[in-house]
């Protein structure tokens, strides 16, 4: 038993570090070795993933549909649209603030290839 879970981290840390084809611009072979920690996290990799099947989404919405805190969906946010992954726009409704974000391209492509690289590792824990 304990050499099938020896051999299970084994192959489980192999794919970590040689996944298998992930689908990646050219030029970013390097960063496709390696897990995209700022996606990774669960409350980032949540924002994503409501915006990916969304064209945009409310402040609230987002904070609604993954309960979380205002604090907490803020400082996520800003993270993700610091890196490009995200775009916020901020207007008014009467005198009430409304910010709206939007994943963009660069985000979609981030996060399609955080995925291909869990597929590559899933593939590669299944095959134990």
């Amino acid at each position: 038993m304990a050499d099938k879970a020896r051999a299970l981290a084994g192959r489980a840390r192999n794919a970590a570090v040689r996944p298998t084809a992930p689908r990646t611009a050219p030029g970013n072979a390097e960063r496709a070795r390696e897990l995209d920690r700022l996606i990774h996290e669960r409350t980032r990799l949540g924002i994503l993933s409501v915006l990916a099947v969304n064209d945009a989404l409310s402040f609230n919405e987002i904070k609604r549909l993954l309960e979380l805190s205002d604090g907490n969906l803020s400082v996520h946010a800003r993270k993700l649209e610091e890196a490009g992954y995200v775009e916020c726009s901020k207007s008014f409704a009467g005198r009430l603030p409304h910010t709206e974000y939007r994943l963009t391209a660069p985000g979609r492509r981030a996060l399609q290839g955080y995925l291909d690289h869990m597929e590559a590792l899933i593939r590669a824990v299944k095959k134990v």
